[in-house]
C-alpha cells in the first residue's frame, strides 16, 4: 500500500499518466450500421475493433485527465469530419448499445491482410463463439499508470530491495483491490438502458427494449466468458500464468479473449509473456459506457474520479481475496450493471450485504475522508459521484432512458445529426 500519510508521498498521489480507448459504431443516414470499408486505415490513433464499421480511438499517453479528454475530443472530431465528408455522409453512433441491426451481415468482421490476417481469423473465432450481436457493444477503456516519481518515493519507504519487483507487487495488489471494488466504476458510468428491438429479434426495428439494465455490456448479458475467472495475485508471474492456464485448458483461445473489467498490462502490445518479463506498466479499467450526454463520450469528472479511485485503492491496506471473494466480486460487477441500484444487492469485502446504492455511498464516504485535505476540485467530483446514488435521477442511465425512450434510435440519430452540423 502507498504510504499516503507521508507528506512527500501525499503531494504526488495524483501524478500519473492517462490513456483512453473509445469504441464507436459508424451508422448511415437511416440509423443502420454502415457497410463501407474503414475510412481511417493508416491512422495511428484511429483503428478498428471487432467489426469493419466499429472505430476505436486510442489516445496518446498524456499527463493529466484534461489532456486525455482533450485528445479524445480531437480524434472524435476528426472522425466526425471525415464521415461528414463522405459521398454518402455517415455518423458516429453515441451509445454503447447498437442502433438498428438487420442481421449478422450488418456486422462485418474487420478485414486485415498480409501479415495481419490473424487479426481477422481471431475475430471470426469470436464471431463463432459469442455471436456478432454482442460484439457491437461499445465502450471506453481507462488506462492509468502511477508516476515513476511517486513509486520511487514510496519504494524508498517500503523496505524492499528491488524496484521492479516492488512495482510489480504494487500493480498486482492494485488489480486485486480493483476486482473487489470495481463494481463502483460500473455503477457511476452506466449509460445504456435502452436497446432497439432488432437486437433481440431479426427484422423487428423501431421498438425500444428495456431489460432492467443500466448497462447491458457490463451485465450478465454482455462481455463475460462462460466461466468465472480466478486469478493468482501472489506475483506478476502468478497473475499472468493464471490467465495463460485458461488458454492451456482450452477455455480461451487467446489471453485477450478474457472478458474481465480489470486488466494489468505491460508497456506496448498486450502480451502476458512480456508482462512477466518486463513487468506491469499500467492498469486498465474496461467498464465505462459511452456517455451520449457528452460529445466526446465521457465526462471529464468521471476520468478524474477513476484516477482518484485507483489512488484510494492503492493506499488501502491489502486484503487478499480467496476463491469465494473473487467469484463474488465478478457477480458484484454484474449486479452493479442493474438499473435500480436500491433494490439489487452486492456482498462487500467483509461479507456484509448491502444494496449497490448504499454500498457506493459507504465507499464514497471513505474516499471523502481520504481526500479531505485536497483541493475543492476533488471534493466537487466526489459530490458529483455521490449524488448519483443519493438520487438515481442523477445517474446517466436514468437520464438517457428519460431523454431517449419512445424512439431510441430515431432520437439518437437526431442527436448525432445536430452535433455533426456543429463540427
Amino acid at each position: 500500500m502507498l504510504h499516503s500519510n507521508e507528506e512527500n508521498i501525499r503531494e504526488l498521489l495524483l501524478e500519473g499518466s492517462f490513456g483512453l480507448e473509445k469504441e464507436s459504431l459508424r451508422v448511415n443516414e437511416d440509423g443502420y450500421l454502415s457497410h463501407t470499408p474503414d475510412p481511417f486505415r493508416g491512422e495511428k490513433h484511429i483503428v478498428r475493433d471487432f467489426c469493419e464499421n466499429q472505430v476505436e480511438i486510442n489516445t496518446p499517453v498524456v499527463g493529466s485527465y484534461q489532456e486525455a479528454v482533450a485528445a479524445l475530443e480531437k480524434y472524435n472530431r476528426k472522425i466526425i469530419q471525415t464521415l461528414q465528408a463522405m459521398p454518402e455522409p455517415e455518423y458516429l453512433w453515441p451509445f454503447s448499445n447498437p442502433p438498428y441491426i438487420r442481421n449478422e451481415k450488418d456486422i462485418p468482421v474487420a478485414q486485415y491482410y498480409g501479415a495481419e490476417t490473424t487479426k481477422t481469423d481471431y475475430r471470426n473465432y469470436l464471431s463463432d463463439r459469442y455471436g456478432r450481436y454482442k460484439m457491437t457493444f461499445s465502450g471506453i477503456h481507462f488506462n492509468y499508470s502511477f508516476s515513476e516519481e511517486l513509486l520511487r518515493a514510496d519504494y524508498a519507504l517500503s523496505g524492499e530491495t528491488d524496484f521492479q519487483q516492488y512495482k510489480n507487487n504494487f500493480y498486482v495488489a492494485l488489480a486485486e483491490q480493483a476486482a473487489v471494488y470495481g463494481w463502483l466504476m460500473v455503477a457511476v458510468t452506466a449509460a445504456s438502458p435502452l436497446l432497439d428491438s432488432s437486437y433481440a429479434a431479426k427484422n423487428q426495428t423501431g421498438t425500444d427494449l428495456f431489460n432492467g439494465m443500466a448497462t447491458s455490456r457490463c451485465s450478465e448479458l454482455g462481455y463475460w466468458n462462460s466461466f468465472t475467472p480466478v486469478f493468482d495475485y501472489s506475483s506478476i508471474a502468478g497473475y499472468a500464468d493464471s490467465i495463460l492456464k485458461y488458454v492451456k485448458d482450452g477455455l480461451l483461445k487467446y489471453p485477450s479473449e478474457l472478458y474481465y473489467p480489470v486488466r494489468l498490462k505491460p508497456k506496448g502490445v498486450y502480451d502476458l509473456e512480456a508482462l512477466k518479463r518486463e513487468g506491469a506498466d499500467h492498469i486498465e479499467l474496461r467498464m465505462f459506457d459511452l456517455n451520449p450526454l457528452k460529445e466526446s463520450g465521457i465526462d471529464e469528472r468521471d476520468v478524474l474520479f477513476a484516477q482518484m479511485f485507483l489512488v484510494w485503492l492503492a493506499a488501502k491496506p491489502r486484503q487478499p481475496v480467496g476463491l469465494r471473494e473473487q467469484v463474488q466480486a465478478a457477480q458484484n460487477f454484474k449486479n452493479a450493471a442493474r438499473f435500480d441500484l436500491k433494490t439489487v444487492k452486492i456482498v462487500v469485502s467483509n461479507g456484509d450485504i448491502y444494496s449497490v446504492a448504499t454500498a457506493a455511498i459507504h465507499v464514497l464516504e471513505q474516499m471523502e475522508e481520504f481526500y479531505r485535505d485536497f483541493p475543492q476540485e476533488i471534493q466537487d467530483v466526489l459530490a458529483f459521484e455521490k449524488a448519483k446514488f443519493v438520487d438515481p435521477e442523477n445517474r446517466y442511465a436514468w437520464k438517457v432512458r428519460a431523454q431517449f425512450s419512445g424512439g431510441f434510435v430515431e432520437k439518437g440519430m437526431h442527436l448525432v445529426k445536430q452535433r455533426q452540423k456543429r463540427q
